[in-house]
């Protein structure tokens, strides 16, 4: 497969297979937590669809990057949560419950979202005489099909064939700002493992569907090198947070 294949067809397979092991982790009843924890749930979703995205934005501005670097690093900053924050939050023993329905939420509410971020920043930060705009409905309807329609497959299977959805996740997980979400957690009351978590979700992106973003809808390579390098970076950060929640106990607090 050559490499514009590999961009134009594989990152969305990629994404695709991803939601659908999101979605063979959740049942109906995972989403009484929006209800249960409502103040961990709300927190976390405005800290990952609005604050981080303006933290990238000001991170952007503060270092001066240049226009493609700048447009990408927002664009990473405003995607969801990925799947493997649910994994690094079993292992670093926080509260698997809320990291699922973090991820489940952002992901659908970034499909209106990050459109929003991206072509602001596109407006933004380009020159005028060069402007590269982002096709807004078609990156919706890309990210209905990519995120809505596997996550509800992901569930399907797990209603009818649960033994093959518990094998499933697992297989997927493999495959596919700290301070923000400890201290701002802890700061409006969270539980130690509930701050855990929503730290979690806020380090480990959906670096995949920034990739995406960038390459298969703006076609930038120059756009895509902050969510690449934050794809790596992540999972140091994602293996000290394990060791961290490991070593202080947080399954026990």
């Amino acid at each position: 497969m050559d490499q514009a294949a590999l961009i134009s067809v594989g990152l969305p397979a990629a994404l695709f297979l991803i939601m659908v092991g999101m979605g063979l982790t959740l049942t109906p009843r995972d989403f009484r937590e929006v209800l249960v924890a409502p103040r961990a749930t709300l927190f976390g979703l405005v800290a990952q669809i609005l604050l981080l995205p303006l933290v990238g934005v000001g991170l952007a501005v503060s270092l001066d990057l240049s226009p493609a670097l700048a447009v990408g690093l927002v664009i990473i900053a405003a995607c969801p949560g990925g799947t493997t924050s649910n994994l690094f939050a079993f292992l670093g023993r926080g509260d698997v419950a809320l990291s699922i329905v973090l991820t489940v939420a952002a992901s659908l509410i970034t499909i209106v979202t990050l459109p929003m971020f991206t072509s602001w920043a596109l407006g933004h930060f380009q020159d005028s005489s060069q402007v590269l705009e982002l096709p807004v409905l078609r990156t919706i309807l890309t990210l209905l099909v990519i995120i809505l329609i596997p996550v509800a497959i992901g569930m399907t299977i797990r209603h009818f064939k649960r033994h093959w959805a518990e094998k499933g996740e697992k297989l997927v997980s493999v495959f596919g700002l700290l301070v923000l979400g400890m201290v701002g957690g802890r700061l409006i009351g969270l539980s130690r493992p509930q701050a855990f978590t929503v730290a979690i979700e806020l380090g480990i992106k959906n670096g995949t569907l920034g990739l995406m973003v960038t390459l298969t809808l703006l076609h930038s390579d120059a756009m895509s090198v902050p969510a690449a390098v934050y794809g790596v970076l992540m999972f140091l950060f994602g293996f000290l947070m394990i060791g961290y929640g490991r070593l202080t106990g947080l399954g026990r607090s």
